[in-house]
């Protein structure tokens, strides 16, 4: 039966041939590019490996073009330090997908590989923490567990006060903000993460308050206990909208407990996190 339809498909009742079937190798390139635009990046990125039209296809600006965030321009001159019209638009979006540092490399800006949002992170080293220059108090220490390699060590103080802005271009859209804290200093033994808690203290008396402000006029404030001690966590601040790309919004944000009744300790601050809103689950308890 198999021979039967094999003829079927080769020959016509006068014997001649019959026009062989479409392929994907008779589509066009700006055919296939029109396609592409309807696919997530990563989907776009294994279709360029079927043939040489797709792979073609693959490159062209449109497309690109249509999975950049509106800033993408901004971000380029910025972050990139070239011109955007010198760089094909794939190009672009892979190398704003990579992390890449700006302000003496004290933030850092990232593409969602899959949806082209923008997050953004803030080291400890670009925060406003008063007291970080005595010794006594604080101190920054190296470790593998931050972005950035290094995190600032609270070993004890009454007044605790960390304040920071951001003043960026950002898309449309609506984002939350995160401070990344642990309570206790963690460190590697004989190959193992350990962490140690004696000089945790303080947090569990009074809670701490979150506060985040934006040059439009969107305040948040959130209070709450520090948990979970010998774990990274995301503190949850606040959220805002940006209705407007085009012009530069400064974001404040601050950390606070200045109850002097007692000190507090043991606490670890690495980094200040702004991304989409809808990805927020994503960094809870993380």
């Amino acid at each position: 039966m198999g021979a039967v339809f094999s003829g079927i498909g080769a020959e016509s009742n006068d014997g001649g041939s019959l026009p062989s079937k479409p392929s994907l190798g008779d589509l066009s390139e700006n055919c296939i590019s029109s396609i592409l635009m309807y696919l997530d990046p990563p989907e776009i990125c294994k279709l360029a490996r079927l043939n040489r039209a797709f792979r073609g296809a693959s490159w062209a600006d449109f497309v690109w073009e249509s999975k950049l965030p509106s800033n993408y321009k901004f971000l380029v001159r910025k972050i990139l330090h070239e011109s955007p019209e010198n760089l094909a638009k794939k190009e672009i979006y892979a190398r704003l997908c990579r992390p890449n540092r700006f302000d003496n490399d004290t933030k850092e800006v990232w593409l969602d590989k899959r949806s082209g949002k923008v997050s953004i992170s803030i080291s400890s080293k670009a925060l406003r923490i008063t007291g970080i220059d005595d010794r006594r108090y604080w101190n920054y220490i190296s470790t593998e567990e931050s972005r950035f390699q290094t995190v600032a060590y609270l070993h004890q103080i009454w007044w605790v006060e960390i304040l920071g802005e951001l003043e960026l271009e950002f898309p449309p859209g609506t984002y939350s903000l995160f401070f990344r804290l642990q309570l206790g200093k963690a460190s590697k033994r004989f190959g193992r993460r350990v962490c140690n808690l004696d000089q945790v203290h303080g947090w569990d008396i009074k809670p701490v308050r979150f506060q985040l402000s934006v040059s439009n006029g969107q305040p948040a404030i959130s209070e709450c206990y520090l948990c979970d001690p010998g774990n990274w966590v995301h503190y949850y601040v606040g959220d805002f909208v940006i209705e407007n790309q085009s012009i530069l919004t400064k974001i404040k944000f601050s950390m606070i407990q200045i109850d002097c009744t007692h000190i507090k300790g043991g606490l670890c601050v690495d980094s200040v996190l702004i991304c989409p809103s809808e990805f927020r689950e994503r960094y809870k308890k993380v």
